[in-house]
């Protein structure tokens, strides 16, 4: 599940600062780890992993790479920014808010997709954000879903001091819901879809409504991948086989979905369902397009005021500009003596033009 938290971020960084556990200097490698975790547009991962087209294409640049599953998503890129793996699936707000705010340098190597309502705010009865002054409204703090309420709010014309926010966790999330005390809540898929079974629940705000904002990655290091092409191109090489597969409805690509399906605990109609709500890019000259819009920097300066102002751009940070963010025509946004997240087309570009 897509999930960030104050406390895990923040030690994190903090034992990289302490500790100088990220790797000191990158060098030519043969060997690589990326972890991922469960969430639908990052299940593509695991069957690379386990149906052999990862193998195949580590192998056709003369090198390993092994997928690593990892059950809690903050872990999996504590261990990222760590030095443990090598790349790790995470949106662009985790991305920014924990590696990137923690030193280690970042590349967005592949853009995967976006949510596009498979976030929601729910209330139950009716009425729109209005509804929700001063309600408790019952979220995972400082996740997505966090954003999600704070960029509602916002074109509603209110703010956070017009509620009060409830930390819960997303195991928690649809028990609580189903109690009085709980009026409202934000979360994703496939918890939003259970809860809207729930007679006289309303969803009053999606992804959707912010479409393309709420971005999902494959993250490398920076040097990693200056150092390693090889491994940039087995990657990428690797995602697109899988999305050409699985944008089909051939028996292999319903085989695929079918266990990626399983593997998240759902159907092949659930999984279905969850993709729906997913704007995947199946074909790199989307993923290229979508980068080279100039709403990308928008949407950036939005994640990054967000994180800033609920304290988490980064030990110490005293500014919004503190941690610069490049983006694919040169311009950065923040300190460009800083930049610590970066967006690279050029190996999607390889992949939409067939030269990996």
């Amino acid at each position: 599940m897509r999930r960030t938290c104050l406390l895990l971020a923040a030690a994190a960084m903090a034992a990289l600062i302490a500790g100088g556990s990220a790797p000191a200097a990158a060098e030519t490698r043969t060997s690589f780890r990326v972890a991922w975790s469960i969430y639908v547009g990052w299940m593509p991962w695991g069957y690379i992993g386990t149906s052999g087209i990862m193998d195949k294409w580590a192998s056709k640049y003369g090198i390993d790479v092994e997928i690593v599953q990892i059950n809690d998503y903050i872990e999996s890129i504590n261990q990222y920014t760590a030095g443990a793996f090598d790349g790790v699936s995470a949106t662009t707000m985790d991305t920014l808010a924990i590696p990137a705010g923690g030193g280690v340098d970042s590349t967005a190597l592949i853009i995967g997709d976006f949510s596009n309502g498979n976030d929601a705010v729910l209330i139950k009865g009716d009425g729109g954000f209005e509804a929700l002054r001063g309600q408790p409204v019952n979220l995972v703090v400082l996740s997505v879903s966090h954003y999600l309420l704070a960029r509602g709010l916002d074109q509603a014309g209110m703010s956070e001091a017009d509620l009060t926010v409830i930390n819960t966790s997303d195991a928690d999330m649809v028990a609580a819901f189903a109690t009085p005390d709980v009026v409202a809540a934000v979360t994703w898929n496939p918890l939003v879809s259970t809860i809207l079974e729930t007679p006289g629940v309303t969803k009053i705000f999606d992804s959707s409504d912010i479409a393309g904002e709420i971005i999902d990655l494959m993250v490398v290091n920076t040097q990693t991948l200056a150092d390693n092409p090889a491994f940039g191109k087995a990657l990428v090489g690797a995602w697109y086989e899988m999305m050409s597969l699985m944008s089909t409805d051939s028996p292999d690509g319903i085989a695929a979905r079918t266990a990626m399906a399983e593997a998240s605990g759902t159907d092949l109609a659930g999984y279905d369902a969850q993709l729906a709500t997913t704007q995947m890019f199946f074909e790199p000259a989307e993923a290229v397009a979508f980068s080279r819009d100039e709403k990308l920097i928008q949407t950036m300066d939005f994640v990054r005021n967000f994180l800033f102002h609920h304290g988490i751009l980064g030990i110490g940070a005293q500014s919004v500009d503190d941690i610069g963010i490049a983006f694919p025509d040169g311009f950065i946004l923040g300190d460009p003596s800083n930049v610590m997240f970066r967006f690279d087309l050029a190996f999607m570009e390889m992949a939409a033009d067939s030269a990996l």
